[in-house]
C-alpha cells in the first residue's frame, strides 16, 4: 500500500469517528474509524521509514584525464582522405 492509500484510510477512519452518527447493530463504527486512522498512522511511518533507507548517495565521479593527446591532422584536399588515390 502507498502512501495515498495511507491518507485514505486515515481519512475515511476520521469521517466515521467524528463525521457520522450512524448507528450499526454489532459494529461500533467509531472504534472501526480509530482503527483504520491506526493502520493508515502505521502505513505513513512504515512507507517513510523503507523509502527513507531506500535513498541512495552517489558521491561524485572524479573526471578521467587522458594522458595522451590525439593530434589529429585531417588534411581536407581530396587525396589524403583514400578518394582520389
Amino acid at each position: 500500500m502507498g502512501l495515498g492509500g495511507c491518507i485514505i484510510l486515515i481519512a475515511v477512519g476520521a469521517i466515521l469517528t467524528f463525521a457520522t452518527d450512524w448507528d450499526m447493530q454489532g459494529v461500533n463504527l467509531d472504534l472501526v474509524g480509530i482503527i483504520l486512522m491506526i493502520v493508515g498512522l502505521i502505513g505513513v511511518s512504515t512507507f517513510s521509514s523503507i523509502a527513507r533507507r531506500r535513498r541512495v548517495v552517489v558521491p561524485p565521479t572524479t573526471p578521467v584525464v587522458d594522458e595522451e593527446p590525439h593530434h589529429h591532422h585531417h588534411r581536407r584536399d581530396g587525396y589524403s582522405d583514400g578518394y582520389g588515390v
